[in-house]
């Protein structure tokens, strides 16, 4: 059983979510995810159903079901954001009177604080020096392909920037003289980046090696692959920087994602003073809420110091 209406309307939607408020693909392919999921839900529970019937009962069925299916509040939290941002949309195009989400309470999530790489692993990547290695083995290889992973590290952790925002890099947005570099973030919003000397210097030296060793690459792409010269795609980069810290044992964490490495650049950041807002600016935080999270790690730190110094912790 079909709803063509609500799927037609879903579409409409996504359109709107690309186009008008320049939501990043995986968004907008997320959020398709989750309506045709609910509206594959309330069509054969409950009819063929025009929007405009699409009730607060019927999302809490949904939603107690995918509760039910060992979903996490954090998932679920993610699909209930989805259908606010649909049903506020359908309110803007006449044609619903009010939406049935202010009748829907999500989930609380159980904050986690977020791992990161320890400074002295940091520094092991910085100084190309594996922490493992009795015969002081480099980490990252003399050679094109080490270059470029090595900035790949570089640039994660000395900007913060998000996996997508990496891979869209271009050379044009580098300021070599001004030391900055310019980010395409979260809803097409370009930020403004500060990085120091030697990253400048680096990114200078990646930059002459990729027309030695490249006969093409895609014009205007900073960093590419070592060895297409095409521009580096997700799978690649989050296996290179899996592959570099867990090889060298850099950290402990199960997770060795490059979303580590910008929860390291925040949380030394943190742990080093910096102002809460200037973190939030440079990571490309819409709200001071979600950069809050990085204190804890600090008030841990506080709280280790406390009980190895205070003769009465």
């Amino acid at each position: 059983m079909l709803n063509e209406p609500l799927y037609s309307l879903a579409e409409r939607f996504i359109a709107y979510i690309q186009l008008e408020k320049r939501y990043s693909a995986h968004t907008c392919i997320a959020y398709r995810n989750d309506l045709l999921q609910f509206f594959d839900y309330v069509t054969p529970s409950y009819g063929v159903t025009p929007v405009e019937e699409l009730s607060h009962v019927m999302i809490r069925s949904w939603l107690a079901r995918l509760m039910e299916d060992t979903m996490t509040a954090k998932t679920v939290n993610r699909k209930i954001s989805t259908l606010k941002s649909f049903f506020k949309f359908c309110l803007r195009q006449g044609l619903i009177k009010q939406s049935p989400m202010t009748k829907v309470i999500a989930p609380k999530i159980s904050r986690r604080l977020p791992g990161f790489i320890e400074e002295k692993g940091m520094r092991a990547l910085e100084d190309n020096v594996s922490p493992v290695s009795v015969t002081t083995l480099h980490i990252f290889a003399d050679d094109f392909e080490g270059t470029t992973h090595r900035l790949i590290f570089e640039i994660f952790y000395q900007t913060g920037i998000r996996l997508s925002e990496l891979i869209g890099l271009q050379e044009f947005k580098v300021d070599r003289s001004g030391l900055s570099i310019k980010v395409m973030g979260k809803g097409g919003k370009e930020r403004i980046i500060p990085i120091s000397s030697k990253l400048v210097a680096q990114i200078s030296d990646y930059m002459d090696q990729k027309r030695q060793h490249l006969e093409g690459f895609e014009s205007g792409v900073l960093i590419v692959h070592p060895f297409s010269g095409q521009r580096l795609y997700p799978k690649y980069v989050y296996l290179t920087v899996r592959k570099y810290l867990t090889e060298h044992q850099i950290t402990t964490l199960k997770k060795k994602s490059p979303h580590v490495l910008r929860h390291t650049f925040a949380t030394h950041l943190a742990n080093n003073g910096a102002d809460l807002n200037a973190v939030k600016e440079l990571l490309g935080h819409s709200s001071l809420a979600a950069t809050q999270v990085y204190t804890h790690n600090t008030i841990e730190k506080l709280k280790k110091v406390y009980q190895q110094a205070h003769p009465k912790a």
